[in-house]
């Protein structure tokens, strides 16, 4: 999708608003046009020394009209205002539904919380769009209008409105594309640097070392030193645009008032006329001004946009077949089994699995072992259904995969992947996620379980207490512990755990080992761990090999 059609888009979601300000553009418009009418009325009545009732109602009626105008700008306001708002809303639920529910394959070589940053350019389209709607609206019809209230005067005043506006036209066509190009390059690198600074505070205790510190500055100058040098370039399209501006207005001043004064000499136009043909003059040129200065502006916005669609544009997944074929219920048991199962990253040259053959059934206890790349946490997350297959199949119960819906079946299991920590929130936002069913009584079991309630009780705020993003305020095995009561407290039918107690002491691993596989809970159980106490409590043990089960 190209920037233009990105900004069709938007514009046909709020076409009533938009309409709404077109229209009262239109009526401040036709009121502007009256008002040189009667500026040119009462100068004709000062000029024959005439001060009459006549004059006074024209006074009150030009003030009437500012101040109509006056009302119609406020109306405007209040509609780019909703407008801001809603683009706002729109694009904060667009990051907040989309990130969670896009396929994975789509994060290749990309950082999600990187990516999050586009939210930012929301910003530059509310108040790039309401400026724009105002300005350019206003801007156009003040050109429109002046023309045809000169034309009024005289004829040769439209053939010269034509070819102000060709030459407009033109100007525009010579310059839109680069400086569209330009302003998105220079973009890409504003994120660039931005990026780069998240990483430095991502890690700023490695970045204290003198050595790290100085790579910084230099990676860090080398980034803004290619911003600037497209920042540079985008300026040259827009210092070019601002001589042709410069150039327009003069042509367009020289012409008017040069037509005008002959038109004045050759009596074809009166005193009054002239002064009411000024003051459109005047009105035109500052239109232009608008103009132009909006193209820069407009650049902005299609950039935005651009980024934007970076998240936007991102395939998601297909949550609810319908017509499911089948349906897991609270009573349902769930065997897994995989015939010829396959993956190959993009990019990869060759397939990270390949032909994996196996079968879980309800109640297993499964270990998947192997060495660093052999391929456990890809399995792992092809039957968490987290990622696709390339090839092969995944059975439920004997039956596809594809025939159950995607979000019923996660309902059903609970996922705790590497580096998985707390989000920003309470501890008990982050164990329930504010689910009413959840009763506190659950809470204290399940904080018993994973040995976490001598930690609560010894916080201030218990519970209550607030944690930083990744829980930073905590220790790496409280952290690790609130997201695996997180994963166990609605009880799923099955467990996809990756290294879920590799933090805890070994004596708390065993103790959180021995409950979850324990035979009196009645999950499926598939994890990937070092520990060698696993291997005594699983009753089925999965070695992966080179992409090969052994």
């Amino acid at each position: 999708m190209t920037p233009i059609e990105r900004f069709k888009n938007l514009i046909k979601l709020d076409r009533k608003d938009i309409y709404q300000i077109f229209l009262y553009a239109i009526f401040a418009g036709i009121i502007s046009l009256s008002l040189p009418l009667g500026i040119q009325s009462i100068v004709n009545f000062i000029q024959a020394g005439k001060v009459s009732t006549s004059w006074m109602v024209l006074v009150f009626m030009v003030l009437i009209g500012v101040t109509l105008v006056g009302v119609m700008r406020i109306m405007q306001f209040r509609i780019t205002e909703n407008l801001q708002q809603k683009i706002f809303v729109r694009a904060s639920f667009e990051f907040a539904y989309r990130f969670p529910r896009i396929k994975q394959n789509e994060f290749y070589n990309e950082y999600p919380p990187e990516l999050a940053n586009r939210f930012f350019d929301t910003l530059n389209v509310q108040k790039g769009v309401s400026k724009l709607l105002l300005d350019i609206s206003t801007a156009l019809l003040q050109i429109l209008f002046g023309i045809l209230l000169l034309s009024l005067y005289h004829s040769f005043f439209i053939f010269f409105g034509m070819v102000l506006c060709g030459l407009l036209y033109l100007i525009y066509r010579m310059n839109f594309q680069i400086g569209l190009e330009t302003s998105l390059k220079e973009s890409k690198y504003k994120y660039k640097v931005a990026h780069w600074l998240q990483e430095i505070a991502r890690n700023h205790i490695s970045f204290k070392n003198n050595k790290l510190f100085l790579f910084s500055l230099e990676k860090n100058d080398n980034l803004v030193s290619e911003y600037l040098a497209q920042r540079e370039s985008h300026f040259k399209i827009l210092r070019k645009q601002f001589i042709q501006l410069v150039g327009f207005k003069i042509l367009l001043t020289a012409g008017l008032l040069i037509i005008g004064g002959i038109l004045v000499l050759n009596q074809q136009m009166n005193i009054g006329q002239f002064v009411a043909a000024e003051i459109v003059i005047l009105s035109i040129i500052a239109a232009v001004e608008k103009l132009f200065s909006g193209l820069e502006l407009y650049y902005d916005v299609l950039t935005s946009l651009e980024k934007l669609g970076t998240v936007v544009d991102k395939e998601v997944e297909n949550l609810t077949i319908e017509n499911a074929l089948y349906k897991i219920n609270s009573d349902t048991p769930i065997t897994i089994a995989t015939k010829d199962l396959s993956f190959q990253y993009k990019g990869a040259d060759v397939p990270t699995l390949q032909n994996i053959n196996l079968k879980i059934n309800q109640n297993d206890k499964v270990l998947i072992k192997g060495d660093n790349g052999a391929g456990k946490t890809t399995l792992v997350r092809l039957l968490a259904r987290i990622i696709e297959p390339t090839s092969g199949s995944i059975y439920l119960n004997e039956t596809n995969y594809k025939k159950y819906s995607l979000d019923e079946f996660r309902s059903n299991i609970g996922v705790i992947t590497l580096n998985e920590a707390p989000f920003e929130g309470t501890i008990l936002e982050n164990i329930t996620y504010n689910d009413p069913n959840i009763t506190i009584e659950k809470v204290t079991e399940v904080l018993e379980t994973v040995q976490l309630t001598e930690v609560i009780k010894n916080l201030p705020n218990g519970l209550d207490t607030h944690l930083f993003p990744e829980g930073k305020q905590i220790n790496s095995s409280v952290a690790q512990k609130i997201v695996l009561a997180r994963c166990i407290i609605q009880n799923p039918k099955i467990l996809f755990l990756e290294d879920p107690v590799d933090k805890s002491d070994d004596k708390s691993a065993k103790e959180i080992i021995d409950y979850l596989t324990s035979s009196k809970n009645n999950w499926t159980l598939v994890v990937i761990s070092k520990n060698n106490y696993w291997e005594e409590k699983c009753n089925k043990i999965f070695t992966i090999n080179n992409g090969k089960l052994q």
